[in-house]
């Protein structure tokens, strides 16, 4: 709540107001109801609120999930959360990903680009200029395998750890630099721009060696790309919401900045978007 307040308070937007509430999140207060009908009811708004569970690549779709709301005039005041308690899935003897993950939340609110535009804007050229979602099922690389429906925990499970999450740090290392340097050549091949134009990059923050082998290929330097890694580890979908906010404390985002953003994880799922900064 406290991300989503400060969100509220810096747009200048009264909790009533928001008119719609997409809350990325595979850690989840419960199996149901969603944590956007928690946060909902909390902020005592009237809204239609609903939860998106694709892992570190949450936030994206979520993102996106509330541009289309905004853009098609079903909402006026977005709020999309990106919020983990990333500890409760991670076993503390696994010394592979317990040193990975913390927990963490953040928020941004979307609203419909200001009518008032200098005569240089254009709707196309701002917002966000393009964006790709999607998924490459493989359950076995990154999942919590105990809990679901598939899998109910028993005793004999819950002692093998059956509820903690399992990776293949090969498998999704490789996977994840590939499809960072596909999906982001894929949103600025839609628009004709290329990587040498981008100011700032907010990536997932998974893993150092991903970032910089991805950035590599692309050929975007180090000091566009803001990380954060060191200071919350792995938080999922709250990874680039926290990102972003840091940016933006630290007056990294100008007007008419382009801004690349992409998340990536279980699913395996990823969403990439390019967009200006207003």
């Amino acid at each position: 709540m406290h991300a989503i307040l400060q969100c509220l308070e810096r747009a200048n937007v009264r909790p009533k107001d928001v008119d719609l509430l997409v809350c990325a999140t595979m850690t989840g207060d419960f199996v149901s109801p969603s944590t956007a009908c928690l946060l909902q009811h909390r902020l005592g708004c009237l809204a239609p609120a609903f939860d998106i569970n694709a892992a570190c690549a949450g936030f994206m779709y979520a993102f996106v999930t509330g541009a289309q709301f905004v853009r098609n005039g079903m909402a006026r005041n977005a709020l999309i959360v990106g919020t983990e308690v990333m500890t409760r899935t991670i076993d503390c003897t696994d010394k592979k990903t317990y040193p990975l993950f913390g927990d963490g939340a953040g928020a941004v609110l979307l609203q419909p680009i200001a009518t008032e535009l200098n005569q240089s804007d254009t709707i196309a050229s701002t917002g966000i200029l393009s964006y790709t979602l999607g998924s490459e099922g493989n359950s076995n690389a990154l999942c919590v395998p105990g809990g679901g429906s598939r899998e109910p925990l028993h005793a004999c499970s819950f002692q093998e750890g059956r509820q903690y999450l399992k990776m293949d740090g090969r498998t999704v290392f490789k996977w994840a630099v590939r499809v960072v340097v596909d999906s982001t050549n894929d949103v600025l091949s839609a628009t004709g721009l290329v990587a040498t134009e981008i100011d700032l990059v907010i990536l997932h923050q998974a893993n150092a060696r991903i970032l910089d082998s991805a950035m590599e290929q692309l050929g975007i330097p180090k000091e566009k790309v803001l990380v954060n890694l060191h200071k919350f580890g792995n938080t999922s979908a709250a990874s680039i919401p926290l990102a972003l906010d840091e940016a933006n404390q630290r007056g990294l985002l100008k007007r008419g900045d382009l801004v690349l953003m992409c998340g990536f994880g279980a699913g395996l799922a990823w969403g990439t978007a390019l967009f200006r900064w207003m």
